[in-house]
């Protein structure tokens, strides 16, 4: 490692100087660049190539266990170790998550918690789950709103605009309802915002035949997976970013929701591949 890392700086600094700083001799240095490389070091430089160009087409947000399964998947087998020590020596890092933490409570409501922590679904549209989250442009404040069907963790309604209201919210929704159409029964969970308990979304919910379900006062735990999309969702790409307008940060968004999100990200919940492939795949068993 050593004397790779010398080699690869030989034409910024000094051999000797690294060799010294590095505590290896300069001799030995000379011996390991004349022999020949091994099956080994050949088949790390080709793993090595094969990851850049797997992390560049995730934008940079694979770390070392979701690179694992890509590999897999072009037929490459290696242990997560060996993907991550790679990845290491070239510089290349995933967006790590971090953790929850309860930051404040909200109001109070007679609608019951129907979900109590538990995120499973039998099958689509059975339960659904909605939040807002804020994003900052030039212009200012740009609101998003989302509903996720928690069967396949998918993003099946979305909306975005500059005022955080009722409107928000019911565009969302309704987005979700033109896609899906879902039968009688399906629960519908959020937080006990304002735009949640609005009469207006109140009576979506019971046009369709929903069931109202919010969270507990002052837990975040209880909306854990849009908090959890959300989180990705600013760590992958908005943190990233700098957005001058509403309507740039709204195409990056969309492109992240449609195209990268539901499509082609991995998700650990769903065994390692995409919502849209998860509910494929189920359909036809």
């Amino acid at each position: 490692m050593r004397y790779r890392c010398i080699h690869r700086r030989r034409s910024q600094y000094p051999i000797r100087m690294m060799c010294r700083t590095l505590q290896v001799s300069a001799s030995g240095y000379y011996a390991w660049r004349s022999r020949p490389e091994s099956q080994r070091e050949r088949d790390n430089r080709e793993l090595t190539r094969i990851i850049r160009r797997l992390h560049a087409h995730s934008d940079g947000t694979y770390g070392s266990p979701r690179l694992q399964v890509e590999l897999r998947s072009e037929g490459y087998r290696c242990g997560r170790a060996r993907v991550a020590r790679l990845m290491r020596l070239v510089g290349l890092k995933g967006c790590p998550k971090r953790r929850f933490r309860v930051t404040g409570k909200s109001g109070t409501t007679a609608a019951a918690n129907l979900l109590s922590q538990d995120f499973s679904a039998a099958h689509s549209d059975q339960r659904w789950a909605s939040d807002i989250t804020f994003i900052w442009t030039g212009q200012g404040w740009l609101y998003l709103a989302v509903v996720m069907d928690l069967y396949s963790r998918r993003i099946v309604g979305w909306s975005m605009s500059r005022r955080i209201n009722r409107h928000l919210a019911l565009n969302a929704l309704n987005m979700a309802l033109g896609h899906r159409q879902p039968g009688w029964g399906l629960i519908h969970h959020s937080d006990r915002g304002a735009q949640y308990l609005s009469d207006d979304f109140q009576a979506l919910l019971k046009q369709h035949g929903m069931l109202c379900s919010v969270s507990d006062t002052g837990s975040c735990y209880d909306n854990a997976v849009v908090e959890s999309f959300f989180a990705s969702l600013k760590r992958e790409r908005i943190k990233r970013r700098k957005y001058r307008t509403r309507d740039e940060a709204r195409a990056d968004i969309f492109d992240y929701i449609e195209r990268f999100y539901n499509r082609e990200r991995r998700h650990s919940y769903l065994g390692h591949i995409s919502p849209a492939d998860y509910e494929d795949r189920t359909l036809q068993t």
